[in-house]
């Protein structure tokens, strides 16, 4: 037997749990996104129902927002 014309692969076996694993990510990954915004989409009603209820607190134009979209204006 000559042990370089021997071929050693991962198979069917090795192929399903490739697969599998690859179908969690995906769906772990869905769901990480919908629990993500569900909580930003909190937040920000949050923050409309506080601003709403103190009169004290600046108006939005008074400074920085810290968001995800704030940077230069590139557009």
């Amino acid at each position: 037997m000559n042990p370089e014309s021997v071929d050693v692969t991962a198979g069917l076996g090795g192929f399903l749990a490739f697969f599998l694993l690859a179908v969690a990510l995906y769906f772990l990954m869905r769901n990480m996104n919908v629990r993500l915004r569900r909580m930003a989409y909190r937040e920000e009603q949050e923050a409309k129902a506080a601003g709403a209820s103190s009169p004290d607190d600046p108006p939005d134009s008074a400074g920085p927002k810290g968001g995800h979209r704030d940077g230069p204006d590139l557009g």
